[in-house]
């Protein structure tokens, strides 16, 4: 189930006026997408917070807006403590789109009976799914994962409708003795930007001065 994040029409910009809205607790955000104007808002930063513990890619924004959107980039400060901006993206549940989904592992790998050490290579992969079936995570299942082998992008369990959106032969989980490494290492992703949440700390000054 998506979070609903309440959000309010944002008449101000600039530095000052982001300022002044998160002195209040609230943060400066924009929505955009689906060939409409943007909008300025702004959203309670606990209601944000509280997405981002829920793992929550797509939201459901209400108040001055009404519509599902997709948590296209958020930026922290400097500390990575606290969100100081937020980027929306317009979907609807049919919209396929790319995110980022955290790989979790599942079973007793046999490979560590035999002395083997279980290695996360990608703690992280990227899917592509439709807006409506963003999964929180994604398993590993290591339980037939044996000495010297490794599971791939394409080995992991997805949701009906998700697929790879990366390279499907991308190493994600490898098992091996200690000290020794697998001949196959994990081929980092390029050329691709996932539409995620991602812990941006703001750069210096203030990190949104090209969006106001």
């Amino acid at each position: 189930m998506s979070d609903t994040v309440e959000v309010s029409l944002r008449k101000g910009k600039g530095t000052r006026e982001s300022q002044r809205l998160r002195k209040q607790g609230l943060v400066p955000a924009i929505l955009y997408g689906h060939g409409e104007k943007c909008v300025d808002l702004s959203a309670k930063r606990e209601a944000v917070e509280a997405a981002v513990r829920h793992g929550s890619r797509v939201v459901n924004l209400t108040g001055a807006v009404k519509t599902s959107a997709l948590v296209r980039e958020l930026q922290w400060d400097t500390y990575g403590v606290q969100p100081i901006h937020i980027d929306f993206l317009r979907v609807s549940a049919s919209d396929r789109i790319r995110v980022k989904v955290p790989v979790h592992l599942k079973g007793e790998c046999p490979g560590q009976r035999a002395g083997g050490l279980v290695n996360l290579v990608q703690h992280e992969v990227d899917l592509e799914c439709t807006a409506d079936h963003v999964p929180e995570f994604v398993y590993a299942n290591i339980g037939h994962l044996e000495l010297g082998h490794t599971i791939k992008v394409k080995d992991l369990e997805l949701l009906h409708g998700a697929k790879p959106g990366g390279d499907p032969d991308e190493t994600v989980v490898t098992c091996t003795l200690p000290g020794k490494k697998t001949e196959e290492v994990a081929a980092p992703t390029g050329g691709i930007e996932p539409e995620v949440i991602g812990r941006k700390a703001a750069e210096e000054g203030e990190a949104e001065a090209g969006k106001e």
